[in-house]
C-alpha cells in the first residue's frame, strides 16, 4: 500500500511539473516578461509617469502639446497616474531613461558610465535603429518614417525619378552628393554614418543645433543638402511651402516608437495594450492626422492600422 501511495504521489508530482512546463510554453513570452517585473507598480506607487521628451517636429512641439505628448498623457490617465514632462536632448535621452551613458559608432554602442535615471519612457518621434535596440526596449510602432535627402527649392539638382526598386532609388539619390555639402546630426537617425554617406563624396558637417533647426539651417544656406526624416520633412514642407524639395530616399522605411527600459516589460506591454485600444476605436488615427495631416499621402497604409 505504501508503495502504491508513493508511486501515486510521484505520478501526481510529475504530472504537475509537466503541466506547469506546458503552461509556460503556451503563455506568450511577452506576458511572462511583463509579469516578472514591477514597473507598472512602481509608476503607480510614485503616482506619476515621467515622459522624457525632446522638442521635435510635431511629436513634442515645445508648447505643451504634440502627438507624443498627447499619447503619453493619455497613457498616464489610462494607468491612473499623473503625467510629468521631463525635458532632455538627443545626447542625454538614453542615459536619462536607462541610467547608462552610451557612446555610439554607427550601429555599435558602448556603455561608458552611469547617470541618474530621470524618466520612464522616451517619446518624441524616436526612430527604431539597430544601436538603440541594444540599449532600450521599443514599444509597438507609433509612426512610419524614412530618411530623405532634401535641398532648397532653387537647387539645380532635380528629384530622382523613382524606379520599381527602392535600393536603386537610394543609389540614385546618393549619386547627386559627390562634392556637395551635407548636414547631419550625431546621436540621431540622421547620423550620416548610419547610411554610409562618407562613401558618396559629400562634404559632411555634423549640425550642432537642435534637430528642429536642420531645415532652417538649410534655408539659411548653411549647406546644399540635409538629411531629414519623414515627420520633420512633412512639417518643413507645410511650414515653408515652395522653399524646399525632396531629392530622394536614403534609407529603407523605418519605424518610430516610444522607448522603455529593457527591464520594464510590464510597463511596455501596458502601453502596447493602450495603443491597441486607440487604434481599434479610431482615436489613434485622429491623433496622427491632427499633427500630420499629410501622412496618409506618403504612407497610405499607416492610417487605419486598427481596422
Amino acid at each position: 500500500m505504501s508503495t502504491l501511495l508513493a508511486t501515486g504521489r510521484a505520478s501526481r508530482s510529475t504530472g504537475l511539473r509537466l503541466g506547469i512546463v506546458l503552461l509556460l510554453i503556451l503563455i506568450p513570452a511577452s506576458v511572462l516578461i511583463a509579469a516578472a517585473d514591477s514597473s507598472v507598480v512602481a509608476v503607480k506607487e510614485r503616482g506619476v509617469l515621467r515622459h522624457l521628451g525632446i522638442p521635435y517636429a510635431n511629436f513634442v512641439t515645445g508648447a505643451g502639446d504634440g502627438m507624443d505628448v498627447e499619447l503619453i498623457q493619455g497613457f498616464a490617465e489610462w494607468l491612473g497616474v499623473n503625467y510629468g514632462y521631463v525635458h532632455t536632448d538627443w545626447s542625454s535621452a538614453i542615459g536619462d531613461l536607462t541610467g547608462k551613458q552610451v557612446r555610439t559608432d554607427g550601429d555599435d554602442v558602448e556603455v561608458i558610465g552611469e547617470v541618474p535615471v530621470k524618466g520612464d519612457v522616451i517619446a518624441n518621434g524616436m526612430t527604431v535603429i539597430p544601436w538603440r535596440q541594444k540599449v532600450v526596449a521599443f514599444a509597438n510602432t507609433t509612426f512610419p518614417t524614412q530618411v530623405w535627402l532634401v535641398s532648397r527649392a532653387d537647387s539645380p539638382v532635380s528629384p530622382i525619378k523613382p524606379t520599381n526598386s527602392l535600393a536603386q532609388d537610394i543609389v540614385q539619390t546618393k549619386s547627386v552628393l559627390d562634392g556637395k555639402t551635407l548636414l547631419g546630426k550625431l546621436d540621431t537617425c540622421l547620423d550620416p554614418s548610419l547610411y554610409d554617406m562618407e562613401r558618396t563624396g559629400a562634404e559632411i558637417s555634423l549640425f550642432d543645433g537642435a534637430l528642429n533647426e536642420l531645415a532652417p539651417a538649410l534655408l539659411a544656406n548653411e549647406s546644399e543638402f540635409t538629411l531629414l526624416d519623414v515627420p520633420d520633412a512633412l512639417v518643413a514642407l507645410q511650414k515653408w511651402p515652395g522653399e524646399i524639395k525632396v531629392i530622394g530616399p536614403l534609407s529603407e522605411p523605418q519605424d518610430m516608437a516610444p522607448a522603455f527600459r529593457p527591464g520594464d516589460g510590464a510597463l511596455r506591454e501596458a502601453f502596447n495594450t493602450y495603443l491597441a485600444e486607440l487604434q481599434a476605436d479610431g482615436r489613434f488615427d485622429a491623433l496622427a492626422l491632427k499633427y500630420y495631416p499629410f501622412v496618409a499621402d506618403y504612407f497610405p497604409d499607416f492610417i487605419g492600422l486598427g481596422d
